[in-house]
């Protein structure tokens, strides 16, 4: 199982991406309503070495329609390691939907307790 933690609201969790000879583990959003894999900053892109591929439209939050940069990277979550698409855009960092399924988790996001978990499912 993998812990998480709530800062104010918003429950982030620690997610190992890399690229090349480039690793990083930064915190993401566990962000439910992104259903693609991961998206992180420029800086955070640049720092890997990872190279863009395409683009792809993307509707965000406040339902407008984005272009978006897409590069491929590997990331790795208790051993496992799965090639994922990584957006690339100035806002927070997020592991969305697609992220988890590729992994085999769960989400359990506690808000009265203030806990996330992902817990492998078998």
């Amino acid at each position: 199982m993998i812990s998480g933690v709530f800062v104010e609201n918003i429950p982030l969790i620690k997610v190992v991406v890399a690229w090349g000879q480039s690793v990083q583990a930064p915190f993401v959003i566990l962000d439910t309503g992104f259903t693609g894999d991961l998206q992180v900053t420029p800086k955070i892109a640049t720092e890997l070495g990872l190279k863009v591929v395409g683009v792809t439209k993307t509707q965000i939050a406040n339902g407008q329609i984005i272009q978006v940069p897409v590069a491929l990277a590997i990331a790795s979550m208790e051993g496992a390691a799965n090639y994922i698409q990584v957006l690339i855009s100035n806002s927070f960092p997020l592991a969305g939907i697609s992220f988890l399924t590729k992994f085999g988790y769960k989400a359990l996001i506690d808000c009265k307790y203030r806990t996330v978990a992902l817990e492998k499912v078998l």
